[in-house]
């Protein structure tokens, strides 16, 4: 697994390329258990940063009886973007949902542990769960655009959350949004049409430009991309990389060669519990757990 040389930003990598060596070596069923992880139920690789806006410490989440997410250790870093890879059904989007509260609209849920967004518990029960998600974005699966025009797209949360005094202050957060969103060449002379008329890779940077508009510090994104074309896929991969200037992005992704493309850090889940965690290069080109190593490179996903 040399593919990702150290002298090649793997951030940069386009598919065709080249890239990583995902040629499986023969495929076996996904363990059923952990029970013969070595070192018990100690997460590998360095999971906590200098610069954390988020700290997640022995995370748990059970649906009903069911423990879904088990003692998850894991800092997001400021201005990084961290990739979260696994198997399906392994945890990845219910830890994400964990970051904005989104499990608090099912049914059941139950989060326990300490996540902290800059020192503060988002847990407390005096958290103002509005204004946590103004402070965290998040961009769905699917493309979900208001039945609204462009404008009112964009202008909706900052007019919800009150942070402009004026139509100039609101045309000029539309304006911004979608220019960083790279949106804004393709709609500036359409912005009173339904967003819903956009193609799919448009729609999915209408609802960034929607994220990004509240001026949030972290954006979740959970699988943007599985919906999308290559290349509106790779102009979403693009913006992730203009957009961690200024924030911190945490991404779901089933795609290996997205994670090393976009992502500086990568965390590898399985069966709710996270294996192993560090600098995306040293993760694919040099993973420490055997389950990392299988998924890589195929065995089992």
């Amino acid at each position: 697994m040399d593919a990702l040389s150290a002298s090649e930003d793997p951030s940069r990598r386009r598919i065709g390329e080249g890239g990583l060596n995902l040629k499986p070596s023969g495929r076996v069923p996904a363990p059923t258990s952990l029970e013969h992880r070595s070192g018990g139920d100690q997460t590998v690789g360095q999971y906590s940063v200098e610069d954390a806006v988020f700290s997640c410490r022995d995370v748990n989440v059970f649906y009903g009886s069911k423990h879904a997410l088990k003692k998850v250790n894991i800092d997001v870093g400021r201005k990084q973007v961290l990739a979260m890879i696994g198997p399906s059904g392994c945890g990845k989007s219910t830890f994400l949902r964990c970051l904005n509260r989104m499990n608090d609209t099912v049914p059941g849920a139950r989060v326990t542990g300490s996540i902290k967004l800059d020192g503060v518990d988002i847990q407390a029960r005096e958290q103002d769960v509005v204004q946590l998600r103004a402070r965290v974005g998040m961009v769905f699966q699917k493309p979900n655009p208001f039945p609204k025009s462009i404008y009112d797209n964009v202008a909706y949360g900052p007019r919800i959350h009150g942070t402009t005094r004026s139509r100039a202050d609101l045309d000029d957060i539309v304006c911004t949004s979608l220019q960083r969103a790279g949106l804004w060449d393709e709609v500036k002379d359409r912005l009173n049409r339904p967003g819903t008329g956009l193609s799919g890779g448009q729609q999915q940077r209408l609802c960034i430009a929607r994220a990004i508009a509240i001026q949030p510090e972290v954006i979740l994104m959970d699988e943007p991309c599985s919906a999308l074309d290559p290349i509106a896929t790779a102009r979403v991969e693009d913006l992730i990389e203009v957009l961690r200037e200024s924030y911190a992005i945490v991404i779901v992704t089933h795609s290996m060669q997205q994670a090393a493309r976009v992502s500086q850090r990568t965390a590898y889940f399985h069966l709710g519990e996270l294996i192993e965690v560090g600098e995306t290069d040293r993760v694919f080109t040099n993973p420490r757990h055997r389950l990392t190593e299988d998924y890589i490179t195929g065995r089992f996903g």
